[in-house]
């Protein structure tokens, strides 16, 4: 008798094997409009065996690789220092045995645990950051942990020339001029991505964090603050092919809120995204 072990396809090697190992951050305690992220990990790893794990895009395949899910972390809901220093340490322990976190949110708050391990071990680290919305305000609501902040908080401690982000459409004024000043910023697009990660020199060290409602509502409804505007599937394609070349030791793909898509779209979406998303690390 085998145990019933639920991970995402393709990736049950032990972890003393792994390249990647994925865990999940069932945290939506700070979410600002409507909530549900905290379901996201499971229902990813459920419908991820809706997919091959060969892509067709890349044309690689999971199986090729050691990869391993340990499963989800064990949050305190409302608490969310505590649930980011729990982050904080997972995210570190995997990055000490030299293999790469693939954090699953989780509403976007949760990457700021990862993002601090990932600089304590890299002092030199970029921030890549796909969204819709900045997420650069001092606090929301006077809470400075927060979805909202996540950007800034991380900014805190990386400080200026290391964050770039990209198809963003959504955010306060101040955030937009704060932003002129201390990130790269592209509006609506990602037609700079190419030039930035030409920019950046070999073997630096990259975090890529993918907030979903980067997407349009169209094709990703399954989200807490859905934008109108947003990109395309075969657009993410494209970006995950230009950030190839970096050294990316750490990711996180967030804010899939599913019972908001009672189609499973937006699951399948994310679960592919994973997919290419791992493929285009390794």
């Amino acid at each position: 008798m085998h145990s019933n072990i639920h991970t995402f396809i393709g990736c049950d090697c032990a972890f003393d094997d792994a390249q990647i190992v994925i865990f999940g951050a069932p945290f939506d305690s700070t979410t600002s409009f409507r909530p549900g992220t905290r379901f996201a990990a499971d229902y990813i790893r459920m419908d991820s065996f809706g997919l091959e794990t060969y892509s067709p895009y890349l044309d690689k395949d999971l199986s090729d690789y050691h990869l391993t899910d340990i499963g989800n972390l064990d949050l305190p809901f409302g608490n969310a220092a505590k649930s980011l220093e729990l982050i904080e340490e997972t995210a570190t322990e995997i990055l000490k045995a030299d293999k790469i976190p693939f954090l699953i949110g989780g509403e976007h708050l949760v990457s700021l645990g990862t993002i601090r391990a990932a600089y304590k071990k890299h002092p030199n680290l970029k921030l890549i950051h796909f969204d819709a919305h900045t997420d650069l305000r001092e606090d929301y609501m006077g809470e400075p942990l927060s979805h909202a902040a996540v950007i800034r908080r991380a900014w805190d401690f990386m400080g200026d020339g290391n964050i770039s982000q990209f198809c963003i459409r959504s955010g306060e004024k101040a955030e937009f001029e704060w932003a002129k000043a201390h990130t790269h910023l592209e509006k609506f697009s990602y037609e700079t991505l190419a030039s930035v990660v030409e920019s950046i020199e070999e073997g630096t060290p990259v975090y890529v964090t993918i907030d979903l409602d980067v997407f349009d509502p169209s094709i990703f409804s399954g989200t807490g603050t859905p934008e109108p505007g947003g990109i395309f599937f075969g657009d993410m394609i494209k970006i995950l092919k230009t950030l190839s070349p970096l050294n990316i030791i750490g990711a996180d793909v967030v804010e899939l809120s599913p019972h908001y898509d009672q189609t499973g779209v937006s699951t399948a979406t994310a679960c592919k995204v994973i997919r290419e998303f791992m493929l285009t690390i390794l």
